[in-house]
């Protein structure tokens, strides 16, 4: 009995290990993907210091978890008692780092406020100021998102205008409707736009949308984190009960 007992858990530590490897390549293609991408966050990504560094740090976590699925699976299937501590000290201190990072998000959401967005791009955006490394960020999203402001147009009216523009009168260029979403899709109008004809601009404001396109994606995080934290807990519980089983 004891015997099929320590069979179970060693093929069920195999499982849950093969699903943290499965979730350490999931991260590690995600991070790929958003570094690499085309279509704009590329741009935005190596634009902001904040989430250059936290691409670097998914695409951290998903290696380490790959190779500690696959070291998981090594250490249930030969029953090595040394892989196997390995294994459970290592994942013992990604679920802190985890734990601390999900309570910390939890605690400082309440700083990513419109009204903060607000006061920081009236008090930092110069408009198509491309060398400017807050500007050119706020313009890859805005053309990305085909959006405007963090509000709409309005947020614009406290930003001063460049003194070598004759067209602009309100909103910068990023705020013009393109054919193709992207830096290199061609105006639709663009001195219309910027003369301030409403039909040629994206009037809705970023927050709202990008709220809009990522609040499913907000709450299936959240899911998929609670669940990683889950199978990361039981696999440390069948991890310690294998190596005690082991003789």
């Amino acid at each position: 009995m004891e015997g099929d007992c320590l069979s179970c858990i060693k093929y069920l530590m195999f499982l849950f290990n093969f699903f943290i490897f499965l979730g350490g390549a999931c991260l590690l293609g995600v991070g790929i993907w958003v570094i690499v991408d085309p279509t704009g966050f590329r741009e935005i990504v190596a634009a902001n210091p904040l989430l250059f560094t936290g691409a670097y740090i998914m695409l951290a976590m998903g290696a380490m978890l790959f190779l500690l699925g696959f070291l998981g699976c090594c250490g249930a299937i030969r029953e090595n008692k040394y892989l196997l501590l390995f294994f459970f000290m290592f994942i013992l201190l990604i679920f802190l780092a985890e734990l601390s990072a999900a309570i910390l998000a939890f605690i400082f959401r309440e700083n990513l406020t419109r009204e903060f967005f607000t006061e920081e791009l009236k008090k930092h955006y110069q408009r198509n100021n491309d060398t400017d490394v807050f500007s050119s960020t706020w313009n890859s999203v805005m053309i990305t998102f085909a959006c405007c402001g963090v509000n709409g147009p309005e947020d614009f009216e406290a930003v001063p205008y460049l003194p070598y523009s004759s067209l602009e009168k309100a909103i910068p260029e990023a705020c013009c409707q393109r054919e193709l979403q992207s830096r290199e899709g061609m105006f639709v109008n663009r001195e219309a736009c910027l003369t301030g004809i409403e039909r040629f601009q994206n009037r809705q404001g970023c927050y709202t949308v990008i709220q809009n396109t990522f609040e499913t994606y907000v709450y299936l995080a959240g899911a998929l984190a609670i669940g990683v934290l889950a199978i990361e807990m039981f696999a440390m519980i069948f991890a310690m009960c294998l190596f005690r089983g082991i003789q």
